[in-house]
């Protein structure tokens, strides 16, 4: 079972949620602000959980619980960030196992907003209410944001909850229906206690990673993942920035051909972090931050990582 008693370091949002659940004062729709990776999907799927429960019986009670765990319920409808392929729709876990090469980031698409809409046009067939968690509602372009902004104004019987990076990264017309409530990174402790629960307490004594995970479990999970993942010969050269074009050319052809899109915006965590420590530049860091933007943006990435490379090389002749 799910429920807001697993969730660790956020008693603010617990709280909250708990408190609009006790007075019977729920929103419909909420946005979960705070960095990936501290407890919003967490949060969320324990939130949900009380709402589908709330006043109803203890047999039924465990019938949909059962159903959220195995994620098959039909009031639920958890919407992800997804590819498109020959017509299709893959979730990022789809499009691995189906071996899809990703160029682009995944994101919400407004075909997966018109099934939102869809779905709660009918009312909760077993709980006492219908429930939408849109993860990553910062990867929607202005049409999906704008279909999904008609359904917050009439939601009906239903609780919409958006996780997303800050307000900033949505339309302010979806934030202002929406009852924000923050996530913060977490402390040392509640880092460790995770990390330790879900097997992986070896990160702990690599202080490099803890460094740009940032208080962010989940973070600290993906850069060390990255690292057993990206070839080793990949991540030597990229230790020294390329001093020619030609260098420029053959290092974002070679990030290109190897990393998938996804496996190249974690990268940058990983080269801020390392170029700071080496040259401690100020607009070398700003110039990743830059080429996580347009790589967001959906811009071609070897054209990006060469525009970031040949950059560098005129800046140091």
């Amino acid at each position: 079972m799910i429920s807001l008693d697993q969730v660790l370091g956020q008693p603010q949002a617990v709280s909250l949620l708990r408190q609009a659940i006790a007075q019977d004062r729920l929103a419909p729709a909420y946005l979960f602000a705070g960095p990936e990776g501290i407890g919003r999907s967490l949060t969320a799927r324990g939130f949900t959980t009380a709402l589908m429960t709330q006043e109803v019986p203890e047999a039924a009670q465990r019938l949909i619980r059962y159903k959220l765990l195995k994620n098959n319920h039909p009031d639920l409808l958890w919407v992800e960030p997804t590819y498109q392929h020959q017509g299709k729709l893959y979730t990022p876990a789809q499009a691995q196992e189906a071996g899809l090469k990703r160029k682009a980031p995944p994101q919400i698409r407004i075909e997966q907003i018109r099934q939102l809409g869809e779905f709660l046009s009918r009312p909760a067939l077993e709980a006492p209410r219908c429930v939408v968690v849109i993860e990553a509602a910062q990867t929607m372009a202005e049409a999906p944001a704008n279909a999904l902004l008609k359904t917050l104004e009439e939601p009906g019987n239903a609780t919409l909850i958006l996780l997303a990076p800050s307000g900033d990264s949505l339309l302010p017309t979806l934030v202002s229906r929406c009852q924000k409530i923050p996530f913060y990174r977490l402390s040392q402790d509640d880092v460790a206690q995770i990390l330790t629960a879900q097997g992986y307490r070896h990160i702990l004594a690599d202080e490099t990673i803890l460094a740009i995970a940032q208080g962010s479990p989940g973070a600290a999970i993906q850069i060390y993942e990255l690292l057993s993942n990206v070839p080793q010969d990949l991540l030597q050269s990229l230790q020294q920035l390329p001093q020619n074009p030609l260098g420029a050319f053959s290092l974002a052809k070679e990030i290109h051909n190897a990393l998938d899109i996804e496996v190249q915006l974690q990268l940058i965590d990983y080269l801020q972090y390392q170029y700071w420590q080496r040259f401690h530049n100020d607009q070398l860091i700003q110039r990743l931050e830059t080429t996580r933007k347009y790589l967001r943006n959906y811009v071609q990435p070897r054209l990006v990582w060469e525009t970031f490379f040949l950059e560098f090389c005129q800046a140091n002749p």
